[in-house]
Formats: structure tokens, sequence, C-alpha cells
């Protein structure tokens, strides 16, 4: 419908265009939106306003004229004009049920565009140090990461998924001597454990499946464990494998699977970190001071320059992040998105800083980054800080046990990305209108027990086959169900290109409390047929938009609660 309303728009300006109240050599792009009334119409648009300069008059003279020159159309009931030149459109009863007959026949496909046209998009995310379980805030990471992969794929991209692995560094030599603490059989509290070591009880796991020789396979290797206490650097790939491997697990159960694993070893190993640094000094943007080697990141807009080697010749970490994006920008994706916690904030400068010192063909505002907020998780009202398993942490484990994987995913994907969000378990668990994700597969349910019952009485309905005379549907509530179904393919859309997959959710529960008000107020399963297979049509699309858009959340969609 909104289509509809933007192209009588654009014939009407074209036009004022050729009689010349408007010039030729302007482009005027409509925009139309929903209206927050419906005593104003179904859809607005403000093109009085803003071509008003260039018509030399006053937007409602112009918004006359405009409305004076739109096209016919059946679509259209009335046009007015509010305020200072608003142009509001009524459409037609019979035009706002098309949108029912288009679900029904595109089923899964409905929303669905090619606007990507196939372009190769990368999406980074979770991207977690393989030295324990995951917490919560990498479940957010996997929530809003994952979503944001399948919209893009809905809006016609090639996404690529990828998981990096920090395997080196100070924190995998943490990891390396705390099991191996743990092997030779000390704890936490004594003298010789490690000042920054692990102290989770699943360090004990990594040391005892160690000692006994378990073989473990991670992606990319297989490896056994030597039992030898005193190996580190058995015990540094042992324990790095083991811990990739129980990553897996954790997001497989979450439904989140990659298709690439990229280790952070590699790009010494491949002598890629060496050659960026090469790179960065003949290109003149580092220097030597106080035995350190500096980036000239101040050159790209950061407020100073970074170290980029230290005195004892180690690289500061945003170095390898550098080799890493140039690593990307090399295998061709020109669209790159990472998904990260906001304490990477201050990493995204530096980067792009690096990158655009290193090769002058990456654009200035490459990768784009999505960071998210902390999470809390609450349980009767009160913080839940810890795990006995994580020892320091909520683990994304224990929420999926807690609530089940629907609603870990729902909830974690349900804020914007830059606010914080709080994880209340006692809600996700509970069977009321409260809980959202329930609310939404209730409503989902509820048209399956409707179908059910249809079934009982010896009529077969096919779940995607348009029946009835639409024209039946004339109650207010039906026709605000029908406009917000139409909305669902724009938004899918605007949640992709906004990267902001939070729109899905709240959209979702507005189309379930919309639907849940209707079938509370009228009845499906009247005796005249004529209405009752119009209403069971609509039905079906309400079913449809809520299959579809909880699948882009990885959410189900039960047909019985």
């Amino acid at each position: 419908m909104k289509e509809i309303v933007t192209e009588l728009l654009q014939s009407a300006l074209a036009t004022l265009q050729s009689e010349g109240t408007l010039p030729a050599d302007m482009a005027f792009a409509p925009q139309v939106g929903n209206t927050k009334d419906k005593a104003h119409g179904d859809y607005a648009c403000n093109i009085a306003l803003v071509a008003a300069k260039a018509a030399g008059c006053p937007p409602r003279q112009l918004a006359e004229m405009l409305i004076d020159r739109l096209p016919a159309s059946s679509a259209v009931d009335k046009v007015d004009i509010a305020g200072p030149g608003f142009i509001n459109f009524f459409m037609s009863t019979s035009s706002a049920f098309e949108i029912v007959a288009t679900i029904l026949d595109q089923g899964h496909g409905f929303g669905r565009n090619e606007s990507g046209k196939g372009e190769s998009v990368q999406v980074e995310f979770v991207s977690a140090n393989p030295t324990g379980p995951l917490h919560v805030g990498h479940g957010r990471g996997a929530a809003i990461g994952d979503c944001l992969c399948r919209l893009l794929d809905a809006n016609g991209y090639k996404v690529t998924r990828e998981f990096y692995y920090n395997d080196a560094g100070a924190q995998i030599n943490n990891l390396t001597l705390s099991v191996q603490a743990r092997a030779k059989n000390l704890t936490p509290d004594h003298e010789s454990w490690p000042e920054d070591g692990y102290r989770g009880d699943y360090i004990i796991d990594v040391a005892n499946a160690y000692l006994a020789g378990e073989t473990v396979t991670a992606d990319d290797r297989e490896v056994t464990g030597k039992g030898d206490p005193e190996d580190q650097d058995a015990i540094r790939d042992f324990a790095v494998a083991y811990l990739r491997r129980e990553q897996d697990l954790d997001l497989k159960a979450f439904g989140v699977e990659f298709d690439v694993y990229f280790l952070e070893s590699s790009l010494y190993a491949d002598g890629k970190v060496e050659a960026t640094v090469e790179r960065l000094k003949e290109n003149g943007f580092t220097y030597e001071k106080d035995g350190a080697m500096w980036l000239m990141t101040t050159e790209f807009g950061d407020d100073k320059d970074r170290v980029m080697r230290k005195k004892d010749g180690g690289y500061t970490y945003f170095l390898p992040d550098v080799a890493y994006h140039l690593d990307k920008w090399q295998r061709g994706f020109t669209t790159v998105i990472n998904e990260q916690g906001a304490d990477h904030h201050s990493t995204v400068t530096r980067v792009r800083a690096g990158l655009q010192a290193l090769e002058s063909g990456i654009p200035k505002g490459w990768p784009d980054y999505v960071l998210h907020q902390m999470v809390m998780v609450t349980r009767s009202g009160q913080e839940v800080k810890i795990s006995k398993r994580a020892g320091s942490y909520v683990t994304l484990r224990d929420l999926i046990d807690e609530v089940g994987r629907d609603a870990t995913r729902f909830f974690l994907a349900a804020r914007r990305v830059d606010s914080q969000l709080t994880f209340d378990i006692d809600l996700a668990r509970s069977q009321t209108n409260e809980n959202p994700v329930y609310y939404i597969q209730y409503a989902h349910a509820r048209i399956c027990s409707v179908l059910r019952k249809l079934a009982d009485e010896g009529i077969a309905r096919n779940r995607s086959e348009c029946q009835g005379d639409l024209s039946l549907l004339t109650l207010d509530e039906e026709k605000d169900l029908a406009n917000q179904l139409a909305r669902y393919p724009e938004l899918i859309a605007n949640a992709a290109s906004q990267r902001e997959p939070h729109h899905l959710t709240h959209y979702l529960r507005e189309l379930a409390g919309q639907f849940h008000t209707y079938y509370n107020a009228h009845k499906v399963l009247v005796e005249d047929q004529a209405i009752r297979d119009a209403r069971i049509s609509l039905y079906l699309a309400v079913r449809q938009v809520i299959v579809n858009g909880l699948d882009l959340l990885g959410v189900s969609a039960p047909e019985e609660m």
C-alpha cells in the first residue's frame, strides 16, 4: 500500500514539474509513513512542506495542487490535508486486504527481497577468547549477530558468518598456567596458583581431560592430551582446542553456526602481522619513541598516537586486529560488520586508522561496527552474578538451561543494541502476556488451534490458501491487522539497513497484540461460511508473518502451547 501512495505522489509531482510549478531539474522523493492516529488516515506524507520553497507557495497550497493531480486509484478512499500541509491518505477497505492474498501466495518468501543483489557481506560476531565458557554478553552478541545475518540474507545479501579466536597473548598464557596448576592438583587458594589464573570449575574439567589423554576436535584440528603436567605447549594446545569445542557446543545449542573460524595465531604463523608492520613503516606512519614503535593514528582522526610494538617487542592487541581486517579486505569483503561488546568502542577508531595508514583503497569508515551494551541477569528482582561452572559470571548455557533457547534468543535481541539489557529469568520463564516471546508464540498456536477445530469439523483448509470474499472484512480491527501485515516487508528492509534487529521483536509483539485483541472480540468459526473463510484467510496471513518473523530471530513457532 505504501508503494501505491508513493507512486501516486510521484505522478502528481511529475505533473507539477511539467506544468512549471516545480523546477524540472530538481528531484523530489516523497517519504510516506504510517500515521500514528487512524483519524488522520492510514498513511501521511510531508512532501508539500519539503517542496514548498521550490514551488514558491505555502505548503498547504502546494498540497492542494498535489491532491488535484493525483491519478485516480481504487486503492484510495479519501485524501485530505492536515496541519501546515501534511497529506493524509485513507485507503479503501478492499485494497487493504490485498496484502492477505499476497502473503499467502508468497508464504515463507513474504518480506524477503533482492535489494542486496547478492553482494557479499561478512559479519563477525561473538569472537570470544577461548579461555572459558561463553558468558551472557557473548550470548547477546550471538543473538544480535545471527539475527542480523538472517535479516541481511532476507534482503538478498550473500552472508558469511565469521568467528575470530584470540588464541594468542597473555590470556592464553593465563589459561595454560591455570590448567597446568589444576593438573598438578593445586587449588586457587594455593600460594603457587597463577596470579591472574582462571578459577572456574571448568578448568578442572580441562585438566582432567588432558591428564586422561582425551582427544578433542575443534573445527580445524584434533588434539590429544599428553598427560604431562610439565609440558606447557601441549597444555596450551589442548586447553584452547577443548574450550573452542565447548564454545561451539554452546553456540550450536543456541542455534548459531559459523562459516569461518579465524585464529589470531594464524596471523603470526603466516607472517601477516610482521608484513603489516613493514607496510606501515614503508608508508611512513610509524616512529620510535621511548623504546616502543608508535603508529600515527592521529593522522586519521584518533585523539592520540598509539603504541603498536611495546618495549619488550610484543605487539599491542590492535595491531593483529589491523592485520586481520586487511585479510578480510583482501578476501574481497567490501562490506564487513563487526558485532562486538561496547568495551571494544576504543578499538574502532584505531583499527580504521591503521587500515587507512596501511591501504589507500580501503574506505574511511570501513568496517562497520555494531556495539552492544552489557547484560544484567536477574532472578526474583535480584542480580544473578556468577555461575558455579564459570566461577565469575553467568554463562550462556546457564540461561539456555533456565529458560530455553527461544526465550534466550528473543530476550537478548529485544532491545536496542546500544542500550543496557536486563534479562529477567522469571519473566522469560513465565507463561503470561507479559512475556513477549510467549505472547507471540501463543498467537501462532491459537491460529493452529482454530485450524485443528476446522479439521475436526471435516473442513480441510490449506494453510496457505486464501478463500472467501475479503471485502467482507469490514471491522476496524481487521483493517488494522491488514495494515500491520503490510508493514512487514519495509520493516525487514529497514532493520537490516539500520543494523537493528530489535525492530523485528517490537513489530511481532505489536502484531500479536492486535491479533489477540481481535481474537478475543470476534469469533472466527461463525455460521456464515463466507465471513468465516475471509477471517480464516486473515488468520493464516497473520500466522505466516509470525512464522517468518520468528524464523529471522531464530525462534520457533510451536503449534501447541
